[in-house]
């Protein structure tokens, strides 16, 4: 597969938006974990980026350039029974490919960006003077970042499960934005 064509899939923003997402997310997770209560600053800054770049990747979403169609939400959100389908056809090993996200993958978006941003509105509200000190507000912040660190091991595991079965290597393509061109029915 080395010397397949390839074709751009994934814009700039795109790409950069992910990794920035994935940057943010991390390193409020280990600010967050971390004992020392100096990094509640380093935390703070992290949840605002991962908040901005969910805001700006759900705006690129809607209003992407003609060069984005792979990033437009109405491209890969697909209705519950076509992702019920689409899970049927993976657990019997007939999954079609898809160049863009598959019906599961854009739903896992979908939960990602929300609890991103969850997390992002439930930290900014515990800095304020109204919901400071709650601790129903600080349970609430802790459940949403276990709720994001479970979403995480599922987008890897299907990330990898996807690669593996469509011998393409998806983080690579979230990289360059480059992806496999389709042979034949090889793609939906």
């Amino acid at each position: 597969m080395t010397g397949a064509a390839r074709i751009r899939v994934w814009d700039v923003l795109v790409r950069v938006l992910h990794w920035t997402l994935a940057a943010a997310i991390a390193t409020c997770w280990i600010s967050g974990h971390w004992p020392p209560r100096d990094f509640d600053a380093v935390h703070h800054t992290a949840g605002y980026v991962a908040g901005a770049a969910v805001a700006l990747r759900m705006a690129w979403g809607f209003a992407g350039g003609r060069r984005a169609r792979y990033a437009r939400l109405a491209q890969f959100v697909r209705r519950p029974h076509e992702v019920l389908a689409y899970a049927r056809a993976m657990r019997s090993g007939r999954e079609p490919r898809y160049l863009g996200h598959n019906p599961l993958g854009g739903w896992m978006v979908l939960l990602l960006w929300s609890t991103a941003a969850a997390l992002a509105v439930s930290g900014w509200l515990y800095t304020t003077d109204w919901l400071w000190g709650y601790e129903w507000l600080s349970d609430l912040h802790a459940a949403f970042a276990w709720l994001i660190a479970i979403l995480f091991v599922g987008h890897l595991g299907g990330v990898f499960v996807t690669s593996r079965r469509h011998r393409e290597n998806l983080v690579g393509a979230m990289f360059s934005g480059m992806k496999r061109v389709p042979e034949h029915d090889d793609v939906a």
